[in-house]
């Protein structure tokens, strides 16, 4: 089996049989999280996005997969796993991971001649708008895929990790951002070379300095388990009164991106960013049927980020995923100061008191 990498076709990803089969064994996995500066929100099948994105990748909120596997005597018409999340047996995953491994069997067609275990665990909290699907869809996709590394080995690096960021978009279109770092770009744009709807790239421009070390505090206002799920969020955009322009001004504001990332021009990256989170959660609220994703504790928190920027001139700004939760973003050269005032003024309005100090990272890594 050849391995080529370039612009890749769906057909690039398609697999083979192999002629032998792999003993038992296991792979395993850590891939973070990641989250959007400029973000995808609506799609259509097969998880195509309906506007490009692009991301930092994060570096603690991760998730660690094992798969475990065995070669089965005979094949059956259905796939034979298990799945266990922090050590218990999480058969509500089961829907997710079935679809997931009827999605991706033409691209690793062997798997079904294999039965699975799989184990994962997260170091944040789950389903509460940190993105725990990214995360756990690259880890398990890039566990696969060393599988099939495995039975060919002539693939090269290039050609696995776009084909980890196609399997994984398969299982959740942002797990196609978690494979790599810093800065992901996912979606096609006709400004942005190489940029495709089927995996993400490495932000392919230049980036200054201050970015490669950023800071993002995920305040946990909200440890629960979101309001609306995210697949079901994108299929409100389907019939959105303002779908067309939200799609635009998304593909707008990544160009206006490339001449602040290469400047460092943190006003305006505060500018874009802030306005991508908000846009996101206005469209939420204005769906039918609509959503409320922030708390009264998340817009304490936006309020005052906005004051202490104003009385600072400290260049901290928020984003949101689609939940309640804030992500504090900031420049590496501030932590200390920052972490100070979360500690003495944001902490309060947290769950618990809680959050998790986070930073970019450089993607998914075996253990």
């Amino acid at each position: 089996m050849h391995y080529i990498c370039r612009g890749m076709k769906e057909n690039d990803f398609t697999g083979k049989l192999p002629n032998h089969e792999l003993p038992g064994g296991s792979f395993n996995w850590k891939a973070p999280s990641n989250i959007a500066l400029v973000k995808y929100w609506g799609k259509r099948p097969p998880q195509i996005p309906a506007n490009p994105s692009v991301s930092f990748t994060l570096d603690h909120c991760a998730t660690r997969t094992s798969l475990h596997f065995v070669p089965m005597e005979s094949t059956s018409g259905e796939f034979h796993f298990t799945i266990s999340l922090d050590g218990k047996s999480s058969d509500s995953f089961r829907p997710k991971i079935q679809t997931f491994l009827e999605r991706i069997e033409p691209y690793l067609p062997f798997i079904r001649q294999y039965s699975y275990r799989i184990e994962t665990s997260n170091s944040f909290p789950h389903s509460s708008g940190i993105a725990s699907s990214a995360s756990g869809m690259a880890a398990l996709s890039l566990c696969f895929l060393s599988m099939e590394r495995a039975l060919f080995p002539a693939m090269d690096e290039d050609y696995f990790r776009k084909k980890a960021s196609f399997l994984s978009r398969l299982g959740s279109g942002s797990a196609s951002r978690s494979t790599e770092g810093p800065l992901m770009q996912w979606g096609y744009h006709t400004a942005i070379p190489g940029s495709s709807d089927l995996y993400a790239v490495n932000y392919p421009f230049p980036v200054h300095d201050i970015f490669k070390n950023f800071q993002d505090t995920i305040l946990l206002v909200d440890k629960g388990k979101k309001q609306v799920s995210s697949t079901v969020g994108h299929e409100l955009m389907h019939h959105h009164p303002f779908a067309e322009n939200r799609f635009r001004q998304a593909a707008e504001n990544l160009v206006k991106l490339e001449p602040v990332f290469r400047e460092g021009n943190l006003e305006q990256f505060i500018n874009i960013v802030e306005s991508e989170a908000l846009s996101l959660h206005a469209m939420m609220m204005t769906s039918s049927p609509y959503f409320m994703l922030m708390k009264p504790n998340t817009l304490e928190i936006l309020n005052r980020i906005w004051a202490y920027r104003q009385d600072t001139g400290s260049p901290v700004c928020f984003t949101l995923d689609a939940g309640a939760n804030v992500h504090l973003l900031y420049p590496g050269n501030i932590e200390e100061e920052v972490k100070k005032w979360i500690e003495s003024e944001l902490a309060r309005f947290c769950e618990g008191g809680q959050y998790i100090h986070d930073r970019v990272g450089l993607g998914a890594q075996p253990f």
